[in-house]
């Protein structure tokens, strides 16, 4: 009786263990803060082709996670399109990541509002993990080197003077072409 008190004894012991080892383990990963590498994506145009992070150093970036079902997701989108349309010719991209699964509600919803800039993809939520997205609208400014300035959470009317000054600021010095200088 002793021998197999013994063993209940040992084996509580040991997943009352496991269980603290696992309760004291931190498997999430830190959060995006500013200044650390945004990460690294390539994902699916809404309007064909791929389109990387990386294709886009050299320039600002504001990177916008949303969906077709937010609200305030859609209240923001005619001030992401004047931002779009303000910043034009400029060394900066507007990228708005999708996280619908139905590519057709998103060519909708894309073409009711008569939004110009690139739609990405991610029906599997892999750059939105990535990013550690889950409230909608979220969105990244992120620097010509590729480094995150800023975290918003929530809608913004991105072509307040406030924001568009603030990635002025950002820019980098262009050539008389217009590009990037190096």
């Amino acid at each position: 009786m002793q021998g197999v008190r013994g063993v209940a004894l040992v084996t509580a012991v040991v997943v009352a263990g496991a269980v603290l080892i696992l309760l004291l383990s931190d498997a999430t990963p830190p959060p995006i803060t500013p200044g650390q590498p945004a990460p690294a994506f390539e994902l699916e145009r809404l309007d064909g082709g791929r389109l990387s992070l990386e294709s886009l150093r050299g320039r600002v970036v504001l990177l916008n996670f949303w969906a077709t079902w937010c609200p305030p997701c859609e209240e923001e989108m005619p001030a992401m399109e004047r931002l779009h349309q303000a910043l034009a010719g400029q060394p900066f991209e507007l990228v708005a990541v999708s996280v619908d699964e139905d590519r057709n509600a998103v060519a909708s919803f894309r073409q009711r509002l008569g939004l110009g800039f690139p739609i990405l993809l991610d029906p599997k939520h892999q750059v939105s993990n990535a990013y550690q997205t889950f409230r909608y609208p979220e969105s990244f400014l992120i620097d010509a080197n590729g480094r995150i300035v800023s975290h918003f959470i929530g809608n913004r009317e991105w072509d307040a003077a406030s924001y568009l000054a603030q990635i002025r600021t950002l820019l980098p010095p262009t050539t008389a072409a217009g590009s990037p200088s190096s």
